[in-house]
Formats: structure tokens, sequence, C-alpha cells
């Protein structure tokens, strides 16, 4: 006979062998309930343990310092400013000269430094955000101050960010389908010879005016991104190198076209196209007598906002933005699953061309009233910047066209300089910042984005948990 007897079905999990008296002893008895759950089930609290779930606000803290994309975007802005206040430093003659005295004079040189960034750094919100000096005149209707004034130093940073926030869109779509579109320059040039021309050649009464140059200035994006597109699909030809050789076309090609007798102003001598009419031009949204008092913020902020949101309802919900992104993914897949990776790159471009298309027209029928060679500026390449910072996201995007165009608003105001009143009523006079500094801040902020790794071991950053989670699930 052996030793174990067979287990009966049903009593093998629950039961062991009889002793004694008969009668089975549990495997598994009912556990005597600890101190803590004999209080609650008397109704008592029950101090939280060590190792229970974290609270909502100790969740929010932990993920707050970690290494995500806001916390990392926001420190990469922090540092740029630290670097950039060190180059002020070392850019000042005055401030740079009594460094050299600091262990002699510790007090002093603080004190220079600290009036030379908190006027500079001061200069850069006034410009951009509001001047609290001219507010608080404002409020108690001292000088003569109007609204209008203190609006000035934000209708400035909306007015400069309104073609960024166009040109970042067109960086930023194609990037999600594996494109990198650097063409945002040639396509908004082309996109407000376009708008210009329809604006001054129609001479339309507004609204239509406006509407036909937006809709003349998003075809010729869209067909000279498109062309791009067409390129790609059906040659193979790489993108970058595309964009590249047409953004010069489209640079020789706007000289060439405002010399014309049909665009150039017969009463002007510089090259400059005739006047775009005043009910041609985009609408201003601070009223109608925004002109008179220097606020130009007008209707592109308001168009690239709803672009920002329409590209991102398309990414998230959208057909095409699904397979857009899914060629992005891997286009063998989105080629085997049926999809037409050819036509949705070729799109794609398209839709790309015609954003920064608006951008161009934002220019010429927003603020510049005239076809000039010199009047899109970097727009398109500072687009790139944009869409980088903005982690290629539609409304990242428009956060990351704000902060430059405060960044360019601001910067023309740190050039004036200012005066540092002192706790003792002494006051010293400061220098004006170099502008190229601004431009300093906007490439050292993308440095930093570009290099979370660094910003990490630079704050001792710990592990995002949804970041990981994002890691992972992308990973399947």
């Amino acid at each position: 006979m052996s030793e174990n007897p067979p287990v009966e079905p049903g009593g093998g999990a629950d039961s062991a062998p009889e002793t004694g008296g008969g009668q089975a002893i549990p495997v598994n008895p009912t556990p005597v309930p600890s101190a803590a759950q004999a209080e609650a089930q008397a109704g008592q609290p029950v101090a939280p343990t060590k190792g229970g779930k974290p609270s909502l606000g100790q969740a929010f803290l932990k993920e707050l310092w970690a290494d995500n994309s806001f916390t990392v975007t926001l420190l990469a802005i922090v540092l740029a400013g630290v670097v950039a206040a060190v180059l002020m430093v070392l850019g000042d003659a005055n401030t740079r000269q009594q460094w050299a005295y600091f262990f002699y004079q510790p007090g002093t040189t603080l004190q220079a430094t600290w009036d030379l960034l908190s006027v500079s750094f001061g200069n850069l919100f006034k410009g951009s955000i509001v001047d609290p000096d001219t507010f608080s005149r404002w409020v108690y209707g001292m000088d003569g101050v109007t609204w209008q004034r203190v609006l000035y130093p934000i209708s400035e940073t909306l007015t400069a960010a309104a073609p960024l926030i166009f040109t970042g869109l067109a960086v930023a779509l194609p990037f999600r389908a594996g494109l990198f579109n650097i063409g945002g320059q040639g396509q908004a040039i082309m996109g407000a010879l376009a708008g210009g021309t329809a604006g001054f050649a129609l001479g339309w009464a507004s609204p239509f005016g406006w509407i036909a140059a937006i809709i003349a200035g998003a075809l010729a994006g869209f067909l000279y991104g498109g062309l791009v597109g067409l390129l790609k699909a059906r040659t193979g030809a790489h993108e970058v190198i595309l964009t590249i050789m047409l953004n010069y076309v489209a640079l020789y090609f706007m000289s060439w076209y405002i010399i014309q007798p049909w665009v150039k102003n017969p009463a002007r001598s510089d090259a400059i196209s005739k006047p775009i009419p005043p009910d041609s031009m985009f609408p201003k949204i601070f009223g109608t007598t925004a002109s008179d008092t220097g606020l130009r913020a007008n209707l592109a902020i308001v168009l690239a906002v709803l672009a920002a949101w329409a590209i991102s309802w398309l990414l998230r919900r959208g057909t095409f933005g699904f397979e857009l992104r899914a060629v992005g993914y891997n286009p063998d897949a989105a080629k085997t699953a049926g999809m037409k990776v050819g036509a949705t790159l070729a799109l794609t471009m398209a839709i790309s061309g015609a954003l920064a298309g608006l951008g161009g027209t934002s220019i010429a029928v927003g603020t510049a009233g005239a076809l000039t060679v010199d009047m899109m500026g970097q727009v398109g390449f500072n687009g790139i910047l944009v869409a980088l910072l903005g982690r290629v996201k539609p409304w990242g995007v428009v956060a990351a066209g704000l902060l430059y165009g405060a960044l360019t608003a601001g910067g023309s105001k740190m050039q004036t300089g200012g005066v540092a009143t002192h706790a003792d009523g002494t006051t010293v006079n400061i220098p004006g910042i170099s502008n190229e500094i601004v431009g300093v801040i906007q490439a050292l902020i993308v440095i930093f984005v570009a290099a979370p790794l660094l910003v990490r071991a630079i704050f001792k950053l710990r592990r995002s948990p949804s970041a990981a989670a994002t890691v992972g699930l992308a990973k399947g």
C-alpha cells in the first residue's frame, strides 16, 4: 500500500489527511485579521501604509520632476536663460570689468550683475507681454495712457507668432509621415507672392479681398509643396534636397517677380510691389482703429490657431491622418495593408506647403502691405525650430510659436536698455543688449530640448512613469 493515499476529487486543495478525531484540518485556514483590519471593521480610521497607493498630489509632484516633455522643455528654457545671462555679462564691458574685482568688492559685483540682468530680462517681459508701469498709469488715468498702449506688447507677440505657427505646422505635419520638410521658406515665399498679388490686383472690398488672398496663398503653397511630394513618390528623390533647391528657386523668382512692370510700384524706385488696398488686408483683432494706435495683431493669429486645431483633429481622428501616421511608422506595412503610400506622401507635402503658404500670406496681407524682397526674413527656417521645440505636435507648435514671438517682440525692447534703481534711491544707466542675444537664446532652447539626456543629467530628473509607459506601448 502506498504511503500517501490518493486524494479524492475536490478535496486535494482544501484539506489534508484525517488525523486524530477524523476531522479534516484546513490547509488554507482563514487568516487572523490584523490590528489595522480589525480597526477598519470597527469603523475606526486607519493610518495609510507606507507602501500604499500615492495620492493625486504625490503622483503629480513625482511626475512633475521627471523627464517628461513638459519638464524637459521648461528646464531647457531655464538653461538657455542661464547661458544667455552669462553671455550678457561677458558682453557688457562695465559688468565684465567689475567681475575682475569680485573678491575685493563682491557686493558691488553682484549688484552690477543684478542690475544688468534685471533690466535686460525685464525689458524682454515688457516688450512681449505687458509693461507694469504702463498698465498702472492706465489704471490710474495718468498721462493719458490708453488701453491700446497697454496691449501693444502682446499685440507684437501675436503678430510675430502667427507666421511662425504656420511654418512650424508645415514642418510638424510631414514629420509624422517620416518626411523632413525644410522648404517652408520657399513655400512661404510663393504663398506671399500669390496672396499679395491677389490683394493688389483684384482690389476687392473686405472680406472678399483677404479671402481671395488666403485662397491664392494656400493654393500656391499647396502646388509648390505638392511638387516635392510628387517627385518623392514617383522618382524617390529625397525631400530634403528638393526643398533646399526649391528654396533658392523661390527666392530668386521673388526677386525677378517684384520688378516686373505689372507688379512693381511705378511711384517707387526700389524693388517693391504695388500697395495692397486696406480693404484687402487682414482685419485687426483689436478693432478697426488698431492700426492708428500701433496694434498690428490681425486675423492671421486666429487662422493659425484654427489650422493647429484642424491638424490636431486630422492626426487623431481623420482617416487620412491615420494613414499618414501609419506610413510614417512603417511604409512597407502600410503598403501591405492596402494604403497608397505614394499618394499619402504627395498629399502630405501638399498640405504642408499650403500651411507654409498661409504663413507667407499672413506677412504680405497681414502686416507688410506690399511685396518686398526682404519681407519674409527667416520665417521658414525659424519654423523648423518652432516645430522641434513644440515636439512636432500641433498644440506644442502653437506654444512654441508664441514663445518665439515673445522673444522676437521683446528682443527689440532689450536693445533700448533702461535705468536700475537701488534701495537707497540711486540709479544706474544700463546699456541695451544686442538683438543677437535673442537669437542665441532661441538656438540654445532648441539645443537643450534636442538633448533631453543632458537636461536630465544636469537636474537629476527621475524616469517619468508616463514616458516609460509610452515607450513600452510603442515597443509593443
